[in-house]
């Protein structure tokens, strides 16, 4: 079930590496938050046009800064970081 995968994804990834302020959606954690239509989820990337953006993602949210609005992707909104295990 849908969020069966998405709990997989996220606070069961999260604990599996050790990341007490990441995968769930609660005081304290970093706001990483993607917002989707399931019913209209669907890939669109191809090997000819791999940086297509997905159909169905509203919005993404990184440490609370709004990244994705649509089809609208702002690269150069650098919210987040790289994080290592």
């Amino acid at each position: 079930p849908l969020e069966e995968a998405v709990r997989k994804m996220t606070g069961a990834a999260a604990e599996r590496l050790g990341w007490q302020d990441r995968g769930w959606v609660r005081p304290g954690c970093a706001a990483d938050l993607v917002v989707f239509d399931p019913a209209r989820l669907r890939d669109t990337a191809t090997f000819e046009r791999p940086a297509q953006l997905p159909e169905g993602i509203e919005r993404v949210f990184v440490n609370g800064v709004q990244v994705v609005e649509g089809a609208t992707y702002r690269a150069g909104a650098a919210a987040g970081r790289v994080l290592r295990a």
